[in-house]
């Protein structure tokens, strides 16, 4: 009843928590008219059967982002700042602009800064996606959040710790929620139509006869009767316990296919679904560097690769576990290396056997005088010499799922109208993977706070009676899953971060999922539908007839009752999943 009362306050009286209340009152109620039976009993039911449906809804949406801010490790935890001379370990947030820090392999990037000495690679994925680790050198630009792979640098900060990008990031995601628009519950939408109509249908029964009776006192009381019982039958109490069920179990039956959905409201969102707009990085790709070309110019396509993933064999480059990936004999084929060098920006050179194979980008080649040559092929191109003479070039680059195209496919026919890709990759990378699965639209070279304002513009953009979904898999995706109408993260490889900001986890990685889910909540909203219509139907047939006195107990039993029993047995079939 306090619901009711708020409700009211808010001027939004007709809601379900009302029906409720007034259909209890009118049952405490009847007992202590002239001749009339007390209906205590009923009271207890309409409360009780209330609270199991409050009670389904409930535990099938959880809770869920109330954590975000504890799970986003690219918050760094310390910053070695340069002061007097000495290196002193600080909180980020203590670090002034323009002093000096030291950011050593394998520690998070505390602050935006220019590097002033020192050269590195940052591996900045869990940033902007960006599958290629970024090299720096000195008068480069460096953001926070990103993590240092190789070389000391020492960087001069830029800005305050609140104004830098893991600070804006992580703020994005604390707020992002409060602006997201919120679907109401079936139950909701079906209770401010249903509840009008009934409790004005009730006032009618309880006054109009009377009046047309010519003896207002004498019928008032019978009448008034048969509107609080009219009140009382009215509770809708199949879908109170059945709606709520269609949702926990079409929830469970998408468990069941490895996809997790956190509320029974994201049913409806996901069902209305016309604007899907995916990452790349992760989702559509795999998010790991791999083989995809040998050209070999002088020896045979095994001898260069053999060669290559030699002279990578103690790099923790990405890059150098690709080559090793390519070529798994590397460890047992007996072959000697020596002299190994890495030359800051622009590769290795090592000693395999007798020949000096240098293994790096065009800088190296041009270094060394070997005569090189760029490919057509998309990704990143790796270039071997052996003796000082160019043998050839490798192309590395993150491999496209197996299922995106047919996701992709299956999403279109589904009547995702507008599918949009967006990636901190490459302008070439991206333009590459949106041809090959038939993306018309695409923005690239992003960073976080960029998706959320594409994603801002494309919620104004759709058309209001329709939803738009956000697909991603990393820390960087996390402030846009939390302001996409639904957030869908990959949970298989996903962060920890992005999975908690999203409203549904599709654990398997798999893109095809996403059409799954949307088919599943169709249908879950089809099955809703149906029991709502059968109740409702039931319930006004069998409502009409004891107005005027022609129901039987019978009647109202299974209006009751066996309508609930019907509606709960066909809710059960949304946990199957074809």
């Amino acid at each position: 009843m306090h619901e009711a009362w708020e409700g009211i306050m808010k001027g939004e009286a007709f809601n379900e928590h009302f029906l409720m209340s007034i259909a209890t009152i009118g049952a405490l109620c009847i007992g202590f008219l002239p001749g009339a039976e007390s209906q205590f009993p009923e009271a207890v039911f309409v409360m009780l059967f209330f609270q199991i449906g409050e009670l389904f809804e409930g535990y099938a949406e959880g809770k869920s982002r109330e954590s975000i801010a504890h799970l986003m490790d690219i918050r760094p935890d310390i910053a070695h700042v340069l002061r007097g001379g000495k290196e002193k370990d600080v909180n980020p947030e203590q670090v002034a602009v323009g002093e000096i820090i030291v950011i050593k392999p394998g520690e998070k990037v505390p602050l935006d800064g220019v590097v002033i000495a020192g050269s590195s690679s940052l591996n900045t994925i869990a940033l902007t996606g960006e599958s290629l680790p970024r090299d720096l050198t000195i008068e480069d630009e460096v953001i926070s959040g990103c993590v240092n792979l190789t070389g000391v640098l020492q960087v001069r900060t830029t800005k305050s710790f609140g104004e830098s990008t893991v600070a804006k990031i992580i703020n994005l995601v604390e707020h992002a929620t409060e602006r997201k628009s919120k679907s109401e519950t079936f139950i909701s939408k079906f209770a401010k139509i249903y509840t009008p109509i009934v409790v004005f249908a009730a006032i009618a029964v309880a006054l109009l006869p009377p009046l047309f009776s010519g003896n207002f006192a004498e019928s008032f009381p019978t009448w008034l009767y048969r509107a609080l019982m009219f009140l009382v039958d009215s509770c809708p109490c199949a879908l109170l316990i059945s709606i709520p069920l269609t949702f926990f179990g079409g929830i469970g039956g998408a468990s069941r296919k490895g996809i997790l959905i956190k509320g029974a409201n994201l049913m409806d969102m996901l069902s209305k679904i016309d604007t899907l707009v995916l990452d790349k990085t992760g989702t559509l790709t795999h998010g790991q560097f791999a083989v995809t070309a040998i050209h070999p110019e002088k020896y045979d396509e095994h001898h260069l690769i053999h060669l290559a993933a030699h002279v990578e064999h103690f790099s923790t480059h990405p890059i150098g576990a690709a080559l090793r990936d390519a070529f798994p004999e590397e460890a047992t084929d007996g072959c000697v290396v020596s002299d190994t060098t890495e030359i800051a920006g622009q590769g290795i050179r090592a000693k395999v056997g007798n020949d000096i194979v240098c293994v790096g980008n065009t800088k190296m080649m041009d270094a060394i005088g070997a005569k090189w040559h760029d490919c057509s092929h998309v990704g990143t191109i790796i270039h071997v010499a052996i003796n000082g003479e160019y043998a050839g070039h490798i192309v590395i680059n993150d491999k496209i799922k197996e299922d995106s195209e047919g996701a992709v496919n299956q999403l279109k026919s589904l009547g995702v109208h507008r599918m949009v890709m967006l990636t901190g990759d490459r302008k070439e990378v991206g333009a590459d993977v949106a041809t090959k699965l038939h993306i018309d639209e695409y923005h690239t070279e992003l960073m976080p706070t960029d998706k959320v304002s594409i994603v801002e513009k494309l919620l104004v953009e759709k058309k209001e009676d329709k939803a738009l979904a956000f697909v991603g898999d990393g820390i960087n995706d996390a402030p846009v899953l939390a302001r996409a109408d639904v957030g869908i993260a990959m949970g298989g490889l996903g962060s920890d971060a992005a999975i908690e900001a999203a409203d549904v986890v599709l654990m398997d990685d798999k893109p095809s999922k996403i059409a799954l889910s949307i088919k599943i909540a169709r249908r879950t909203i089809a099955i809703a539908r149906q029991n709502a219509g059968f109740a409702i139907g039931v319930k006004i047939a069998v409502l009409l007839l004891a107005t005027f006195g022609w129901a039987t107990m019978w009647m109202a039993v299974f209006a009751d009752v066996g309508v609930t029993v019907l509606a709960v047995l066909n809710a059960m079939r949304a946990l199957k999943v074809k």
